[in-house]
C-alpha cells in the first residue's frame, strides 16, 4: 500500500513540469485570490490576481492566466484551491469548461506549510494562495474532474433527504416538547401523535383551552378540512375524549399564544 502510494505521489509531482504554470487560488465568498508559481516554487505574479465571484471575474482569472503563459513560455497549467465548503465547486467547474486541470489541496496541507513561506503562522488571502500553489507543485494534490450528471443528481436529492430529516426531527421534538408542557394528558388520546386526525388537532386547536371553546361537531368538522373519514362514531368519540382531557388538563397555560409559535405559528 505504500508503496502505491509513493508511486502516485511521483506520479503527481512528474506532472508538474518546467513548462507547468502553477496557480493557487485562495477561495472566499464574494473575491477570490489568487497567485502564480514555476515548478520550483519561484512567484510568477507581481501581486496576487483578486478576482471576483461570477463571470466577469472568471474571466478575468483565464485572461491572467493566459498572459502568465505567454509572458514566461509555459504551454501547460494547474490550478490549486482548498476543498473546503462550497464556494469552490463554481470556479472549478467553469475552469475545467475552459480546459485549464484543476487540483484539489487538503485544507490540513495548507495549514500545515502556511511557516514554510516567511516562518510564521499568519493568514492572508495571497499567502494561502502561495501556500496551495506550492503543495500543488510538490505533488500534494488530488485532481479534480466534474462527475457525471447522474451522479451529480444523486448527490443533490442526497443532500436534500438529510436536510429535511434533520428539520423534521426537530420539528416533532418542538411538538413532544410543546405537549410535555402545555397538554401532558394529550397522548392518552392517540396512539400516534404524527397521525392526521392528530396533526389536525394540533395545526387548529392545539391547547387545551382552544378545545374547550369548541363543540364535538364543530372539532369534526374543522378535521373534515385535513381528513376524508373524520366524522361517525369515531370521530365524535376521538373529539369527547379530548375535550374531557383538556377540561382536566394540569399543562401550563402561561404566555400561551406567544408559545403557540413553538408548533408553527399563532392560531
Amino acid at each position: 500500500m505504500k508503496s502505491n502510494l509513493i508511486k502516485s505521489q511521483n506520479q503527481r509531482v512528474e506532472r508538474i513540469s518546467t513548462s507547468t504554470l502553477v496557480i493557487g487560488i485562495d477561495i472566499a465568498k464574494e473575491k477570490h485570490a489568487a497567485q502564480a508559481i514555476n515548478f520550483r516554487g519561484i512567484v510568477l505574479t507581481k501581486r496576487p490576481i483578486l478576482f471576483s465571484n461570477d463571470l466577469a471575474g472568471f474571466e478575468y482569472l483565464e485572461q491572467s492566466i493566459r498572459k502568465l503563459q505567454k509572458m514566461h513560455g509555459m504551454n501547460d497549467v494547474v490550478v490549486g484551491m482548498e476543498s473546503t465548503g462550497h464556494y469552490w465547486f463554481n470556479i472549478a467547474n467553469w475552469l475545467v469548461g475552459q480546459g485549464i486541470e484543476v487540483a484539489l489541496v487538503n485544507p490540513m496541507t495548507t495549514k500545515r506549510n502556511k511557516e514554510n513561506r516567511d516562518n510564521s503562522p499568519s493568514k492572508s488571502d495571497p499567502k494561502d494562495a502561495l501556500v496551495i500553489a506550492d503543495a500543488v507543485s510538490r505533488g500534494f494534490y488530488t485532481p479534480f474532474a466534474p462527475k457525471d450528471e447522474a451522479f451529480r443528481r444523486i448527490r443533490v436529492m442526497v443532500t436534500n433527504r438529510e436536510h429535511w430529516v434533520v428539520k423534521s426531527g426537530r420539528i416533532k421534538n418542538r411538538i413532544h416538547r410543546w405537549l410535555d408542557i402545555r397538554f401532558p394528558e394529550y397522548r392518552q388520546a392517540f396512539d400516534d401523535i404524527f397521525s392526521d386526525r392528530s396533526l389536525a388537532t394540533l395545526c387548529r386547536f392545539p391547547a387545551p383551552s382552544d378545545i374547550l371553546q369548541l363543540t364535538s361537531e364543530q372539532m369534526v368538522q374543522i378535521w373534515s378540512e385535513y381528513m376524508t373519514r373524520p366524522g361517525g362514531e369515531r370521530g365524535k368519540n376521538k373529539a369527547l375524549e379530548l375535550q374531557s382531557l383538556a377540561r382536566h388538563s394540569v399543562g401550563d397555560t402561561s404566555a400561551l399564544e406567544e408559545d403557540k409559535w413553538e408548533i408553527g405559528g399563532p392560531h
